[in-house]
């Protein structure tokens, strides 16, 4: 009997706790248009930037090569994190850490030196030739 009331008393803490979620998520969703203001103007709908009334459309044709280097940044973003874990742990990874860490900034070097060269980096517009337009 000790053993089945030891299992469920995390079972019960668990329900107890999503029901607490269900109740606080219920109070978000319902109280706020019951204590919210009620007025409809003209401006209420529109977005609002900064004072600056908006003009025209959001919907604008962006260049494939901004989603190519935010890719390249996120990478390269997602490294650098790898490098601080390793500035954290320098003194007990010793020399073996520190070689491993020479290597992976040696790849990311030569990743950085392949971006450049395949023109991955390179912001100018290609003619309709092919040709890069100077």
């Amino acid at each position: 009997m000790e053993r089945v009331t030891a299992y469920l008393v995390p079972v019960w803490a668990i329900g107890i706790f999503f029901v607490f979620i269900l109740i606080v998520v219920a109070i978000f969703l319902v109280v706020p248009p019951l204590l919210g203001e009620r007025h409809r103007e003209r401006a209420t709908d529109l977005a609002y930037e900064s004072g600056i009334v908006s003009t025209g459309t959001a919907r604008l044709r962006v260049d494939v090569q901004f989603y190519l280097v935010g890719v390249i940044f996120l990478i390269f973003d997602i490294e650098t994190a790898f490098v601080l874990a390793w500035a954290v742990a320098f003194k007990r990874l010793g020399w073996a850490g520190f070689i491993e860490i020479f290597i992976f900034i040696g790849m990311l070097a030569l990743v950085l030196v392949y971006l450049s060269r395949s023109g991955a980096l390179d912001w100018r517009r290609k003619s309709p030739a092919g040709r890069r337009a100077p």
